[in-house]
């Protein structure tokens, strides 16, 4: 390897196309430059997806690719397929030329297939990081390129055990820190302190399946003296917020929360999508919690997320295609169950990594 300042490195990092590949490579940026003020960071991604839009607002560089992903569903959209990967792969060299990088990290999805392709035949060493209990394509390509994996889940059987280390998801642990007491964050919502709070997550761009579960029981929930923080994204929030206006004092409807500090404080117990990263934080926020995985995510990983945690005693799931008729009754069941409810929240809890970033960024320092 060329020479390397070990204070001012050059580091890649690869991930995108959703927001849990996005906001893990972020923080792992943030912990880098915190540690290292004069390094070098530069982001690849794919054309036309948020990451594009999402990583220069935090204040990094980063170049696009034409890369795209593999649509099962639709086969004829595929046929430009090997074209765009073959435009990658060259892009991908250049930017590899132009850069000059010492290290390189993956966050997975397609977006950081070609670019750590194109760093490990460099011999690049390169830190992937799987945020699933499943992990994904790109991932798998790339394990034998790999100097280091950084798991969110223990026994990730599909990775060489040897580079395998179990940090966690790298999320930014602040926020669950010095939280305001229930009294003073339920205020901000406009509810009652006395009252049992379920907080409802699911999303940025809100779950239908969850959002008509609630609808279609609200009476038989507002019946049963519990709260509900709701937030329905973007789709549903007109159409919800005028249902409720101002006819149902316990429930707070809001199409996007911002001060998730608040939620997770108000809250006594928490509704919400399994993707990995909303996982992470809520083991470290340790409510107890009820999880409505999402069926149609890549290679079902949000129910292996789900049930990584209901092995553990540490959630309750409930299936999508059910939910219409009994997440209203688990979360009322679940509400007067204090026996349960602690047990889950001690479980939760002991499934936290507060200190992964950390971990990680000591990991990928020692490549160095």
């Amino acid at each position: 390897m060329k020479n390397t300042s070990k204070t001012s490195p050059k580091v890649l990092i690869s991930g995108g196309g959703t927001g849990g590949h996005i906001y893990p490579a972020i923080a792992i940026a943030d912990e880098i430059k915190r540690r290292l003020p004069d390094a070098q960071i530069l982001f690849v991604g794919a054309e036309g997806r948020m990451e594009m839009e999402k990583v220069p607002k935090v204040g990094y560089d980063i170049k696009g690719l034409p890369i795209s992903g593999f649509d099962r569903s639709n086969m004829k959209a595929n046929l430009k397929f090997p074209f765009k990967l073959i435009k990658s792969l060259s892009l991908a060299k250049k930017i590899y030329k132009d850069f000059q990088p010492d290290l390189a990290i993956g966050t997975g999805g397609y977006a950081s297939g070609p670019m750590l392709w194109v760093a490990g035949s460099k011999n690049v060493p390169i830190l992937l990081q799987e945020q699933n209990s499943f992990p994904g394509v790109t991932n798998k390509i790339l394990k034998n390129k790999a100097s280091a994996i950084c798991t969110a889940y223990e026994g990730i059987s599909q990775f060489p055990q040897e580079k395998v280390h179990y940090t966690g998801n790298p999320i930014r642990a602040e926020i669950f820190q010095n939280l305001p007491s229930k009294a003073e964050a339920i205020s901000a919502f406009g509810l009652d302190p006395e009252k049992p709070t379920i907080l409802s997550v699911g999303g940025s761009q809100g779950s239908r399946a969850m959002n008509n579960a609630w609808f279609e029981n609200l009476d038989e929930f507002v019946a049963s003296g519990v709260q509900l923080i709701w937030q329905t994204g973007k789709l549903d929030y007109q159409k919800i917020k005028n249902l409720v206006g101002d006819k149902y004092p316990t429930i707070h409807v809001t199409e996007f929360i911002y001060n998730m500090k608040d939620a997770y404080a108000a809250s006594d117990m928490i509704v919400s999508r399994a993707g990995a990263m909303a996982i992470s934080e809520l083991c470290i926020v340790g409510k107890a919690t009820i999880l409505l995985p999402l069926p149609t995510a890549a290679e079902d990983h949000q129910t292996k997320n789900a049930q990584a945690l209901v092995e553990k005693d540490a959630a309750i799931m409930v299936k999508d295609a059910n939910a219409k008729q009994i997440l209203v009754k688990e979360v009322i069941a679940l509400a007067n169950n204090e026996e349960l409810k602690n047990k889950l929240s001690q479980n939760i809890k002991q499934l936290g990594k507060p200190n992964a970033t950390k971990e990680i960024v000591d990991i990928l320092l020692n490549l160095l």
